[in-house]
């Protein structure tokens, strides 16, 4: 067998890891985010060792994602100067959690993945019982708010290193500052978009990542971002995230219990190699 990197066979992605990428990057689009999902389908089919599913996600979600942020940064206004900020300060966060996260244990990452998708699993209940703040008007930030604006968005890019999305709290941000919901799009998609390249980078160099997921992730979710933005006009996505919140519940109970029960068993992939 040939392997490709450190213990894992060089193998082409396999058409479930690609449907996922398209699946995921399909709705990830529409703002539900792809982190949680993607990460439910890796636990519970034990694709990717719970310790790389950080990493993987990052990587293979980094590119669809830039295609979605070209795509809102042109059709939605957002004031240059709040938006290059916002998108910088996230960037400066995630080279730092990445920095941090690639270096920790299989047991660590599984605790603090338990509670993030706790956490992913409330914005997604508090979105759908209408609970985020209404927002205002505005399209940029100035004074105080602009640099309480570039503090939040740095925390959430730190925090996308232990896969919590940074779509919905960085929705709860915009609207707490005042700002048009809507200007929301181009600022977490332009900041998934520069952060998620800079922290796959670390990653990747601490070979903290699976590469043909990531790569099946890629491969699937470009052409599910460009069927979203152009084709879709209109989803009942309130009823997608209530499933959401579901899986996610489940898995995130499901990583506490590897992290604080029995050793989990290896996965498929880490047994053939």
């Amino acid at each position: 067998m040939v392997y490709a990197r450190k213990g894992e066979p060089l193998r082409a992605p396999t058409l479930l890891e690609t449907a996922l990428g398209f699946v995921t990057n399909f709705f990830d689009t529409l703002g539900i985010g792809s982190f949680a999902p993607t990460t439910s389908v890796f636990k519970l089919r034990g694709i990717v060792p719970d310790e790389k599913i950080p990493g993987t996600l990052n990587v293979g979600h980094a590119l669809p994602t830039v295609a979605e942020a070209l795509i809102f940064i042109a059709i939605v206004q957002v004031e240059m100067t709040t938006l290059i900020a916002m998108i910088a300060a996230s960037v400066a966060g995630a080279l730092l959690g990445a920095g941090i996260v690639s270096g920790f244990s299989r047991r660590a990452v599984q605790v603090g993945m338990g509670f993030a998708l706790l956490a992913a699993a409330a914005f997604f209940t508090m979105k759908n019982l209408g609970l985020f703040p209404g927002g205002g008007n505005t399209l940029g930030l100035h004074g105080a708010l602009f640099w309480v604006g570039l503090v939040g968005n740095f925390v959430l890019g730190a925090l996308m290193s232990l896969g919590i999305g940074l779509y919905a709290p960085c929705m709860i941000l915009v609207a707490l500052l005042g700002m048009n919901p809507i200007a929301a799009f181009p600022i977490m998609m332009g900041s998934c978009a520069f952060l998620m390249p800079a922290g796959s980078m670390r990653f990747i160099q601490k070979d903290k990542y699976s590469l043909a997921p990531a790569i099946g992730l890629t491969v699937g979710g470009i052409p599910g971002v460009l069927i979203a933005a152009y084709l879709v006009k209109s989803l009942d996505v309130t009823v997608l995230r209530w499933g959401v919140v579901a899986v996610v519940l489940y898995t995130a109970f499901a990583m506490l219990k590897s992290a604080f029960g029995a050793p989990a068993p290896a996965s498929a992939s880490t047994a053939s190699a």
